[in-house]
């Protein structure tokens, strides 16, 4: 179900939009359905950020193990 709303956008995010929804349905007009999908998208992400956050951890690692592999990460960058 749509509901109508006023929503007062900055002018970079409102470009940002206008510019996607032109490339997306060839239209300016669309700003409604590119606005949903990514708030939908940002609201999916918090979501699935804050479920790994706070789920169980399957890896312990201690303190020198990850030093340990910090420093060789490191090298290879360097590389």
């Amino acid at each position: 179900m749509q509901r109508r709303t006023t929503v007062l956008l900055e002018k970079d995010v409102y470009d940002a939009l206008v510019k996607e929804s032109v490339a997306e349905y060839n239209s300016s007009k669309a700003i409604s359905k590119v606005l949903n999908k990514v708030v939908r998208r940002a609201l999916e992400n918090k979501r699935r950020l804050h479920e790994l956050l706070h789920s169980k951890r399957v890896a312990k690692v201690t303190q020198k193990d990850f030093e340990k592999f910090r420093h060789e990460l490191s090298k290879a960058a360097q590389s």
